[in-house]
């Protein structure tokens, strides 16, 4: 097990983090550099990557409520709160949103989960190391689906 009060993330974690950035790295660039016809195809994986992502980080806040005893209000917000992400990540993929109001939807939706992480350390459910975790790999995130979005913008087809 993790030291919880460790004030470094685990290397194996950050690994694994940064390997999950890949994903959002190259589909951000890909809105920029393939050819006009593949576009939608990089932006539908890159939208419904996200939304996988997002419902893998609310399952994290899922698992951290199992560390409190039931009882705990604090359990109970965070269950509630754990459901959240995957929920908005259907909503965005499932009802035909225009892209770039989905893209700006999921900065949001990855922004909201960051500041529920950090409530989860001040809570003592998460880690100490975990903000300085997710803080990189959100930022990671955020600017990828901003240099997506800037290409949905800037780059449509004529």
């Amino acid at each position: 097990m993790y030291d919880f009060d460790a004030s470094h993330p685990p290397r194996l974690a950050r690994m694994l983090g940064f390997a999950g950035l890949i994903p959002f790295v190259s589909a951000a660039l890909g809105i920029w550099l393939t050819p006009l016809g593949w576009r939608p195809f990089v932006l539908s994986a890159l939208l419904d990557y996200a939304a996988v992502i997002l419902a893998f980080m609310g399952a994290i806040h899922w698992g951290l409520a199992m560390r409190a005893g039931p009882e705990d209000t604090r359990t109970q917000m965070q269950l509630g709160l754990s459901v959240i992400p995957a929920l908005v990540g259907w909503v965005v993929i499932s009802v035909g949103l225009p892209a770039g109001l989905a893209v700006v939807l999921f900065i949001l939706a990855f922004i909201g989960l960051y500041l529920a992480d950090l409530r989860s350390v001040r809570l003592g459910l998460a880690p100490r190391w975990y903000p300085a975790l997710r803080l990189p790999l959100t930022f990671g995130v955020v600017t990828s689906l901003l240099v997506a979005w800037g290409g949905l913008m800037l780059v449509q087809p004529g």
